[in-house]
């Protein structure tokens, strides 16, 4: 492979969900790579002012610009990158990846949470870490940033994100079903789609790696009940473009029907009933996904978008691959939710194209206040 001159830097959190899929996915590309885990300090008079976001990943190009969201930078690098391509040609392979590393993404996230916050064990470790790492202050004992930062995540990603005691057993299941699904694939071949990394690899490897492997309570669940989960998530973690030689699938394996199912049962339900949510200017809304129902759940933007870039990569296949991926989402509930209530404009990205970052100028009461009491993830400013 060609290498490119000059390294790109990748900031990035080694606890975070979508840094190791950034992390993962560079590596496998065999991109010239630098790794910086930035305290707080560097986010904020730094990283801030580049990409208007107190979080990361985000990556430093070599020639200076910055780029966010791990999605739009994959695509980018795969343009820039060309070799080891982790979509196919078929333009209706290529489209039913992106939405299963979409439901990947965004869906395992809820159980990821959870598992990380609402266990004392789980929560008290990664509070820790957390705290003796990116959040410490020489004059705050880290015993007391630990217990703030938990009182916060447990606020804004357990109880502000629908997880109760009548949810907590369906939040669950989405973990346990995937792993249970993704050991059926991995029972007779390398990778989710062949013998090759796909989209699909790296959108699951995201909370599989850096939560579930990883965290005390669904990492006992993983090593005990899906082994093969645990040992694909080591493969693919160390896994080099050119040190594979392998393929993707000639068809979308009837493997891939129960992840699809669900996106069609509960994902892109809960991805329409939050964009209508957000177009009536909603800050909260009930969904109802396999006869359970979360309630008051906060209206994300940033799913508006998600939702809004599926449509647009609907749209955009060639009539004949369009007709094919239209009878398979039929075929599994999707298409219905995908497009009830039709294109709902996100207005996300006003200000820059993904990956690109629009530059800030924050004051400084600003920077102190997202330092200390975060960012919300699904903002964009």
């Amino acid at each position: 492979m060609e290498k490119k001159e000059g390294l790109y830097t990748l900031y990035l959190y080694h606890i975070s969900y979508f840094s190791g899929k950034m992390e993962a996915y560079l590596h496998y590309k065999e991109v010239p790579l630098k790794i910086e885990e930035p305290h707080w300090l560097k986010m904020a008079w730094e990283v801030y002012n580049e990409t208007g976001l107190m979080k990361v990943p985000v990556v430093k190009t070599p020639e200076g610009e910055w780029l966010q969201d791990t999605t739009p930078m994959i695509l980018w690098f795969e343009e820039k990158f060309p070799d080891y391509p982790i979509l196919p040609e078929n333009p209706t392979h290529a489209f039913i990846l992106k939405l299963l590393e979409d439901y990947a993404d965004e869906w395992l996230w809820r159980p990821a949470l959870h598992y990380r916050w609402s266990f004392k064990e789980d929560a008290m470790a990664l509070s820790q870490r957390f705290s003796e790492t990116f959040l410490r202050f020489p004059v705050i004992p880290n015993a007391l940033i630990a217990w703030n930062l938990r009182l916060r995540q447990n606020r804004v990603y357990i109880k502000g994100d629908g997880v109760t005691k009548e949810t907590k057993d369906h939040v669950e299941s989405i973990y346990l079903n995937n792993l249970k699904w993704l050991s059926d694939i991995l029972e007779t071949q390398p990778f989710l789609f062949g013998t090759s990394p796909s989209l699909m690899d790296f959108g699951f490897y995201a909370s599989m790696k850096k939560h579930f492997s990883k965290d005390p309570t669904p990492s006992k669940i993983m090593k005990e009940k899906a082994p093969k989960v645990f040992d694909w998530v080591q493969r693919l973690g160390q896994a080099k473009g050119g040190e594979i030689e392998g393929s993707f699938m000639e068809t979308i394996p009837e493997s891939f029907g129960p992840f699809l199912k669900d996106c069609g049962e509960a994902y892109l339900p809960y991805l329409r009933d939050n964009a209508l949510a957000y177009k009536s200017d909603f800050k909260s809304f009930h969904s109802k996904v396999q006869g359970v129902t979360y309630k008051n759940l906060s209206v994300y933007p940033y799913r508006v978008w998600c939702r809004e870039k599926l449509q647009e990569a609907f749209n955009a296949l060639p009539e004949k691959n369009k007709d094919e991926v239209e009878d398979i989402l039929n075929k599994y509930g999707c298409m219905t939710p995908l497009f009830s209530g039709g294109i709902i404009p996100s207005n996300l990205h006003k200000s820059n194209t993904p990956p690109f970052c629009p530059k800030k100028s924050p004051s400084l009461y600003k920077k102190l206040k997202l330092a200390l009491f975060g960012t919300a993830w699904e903002k964009e400013d």
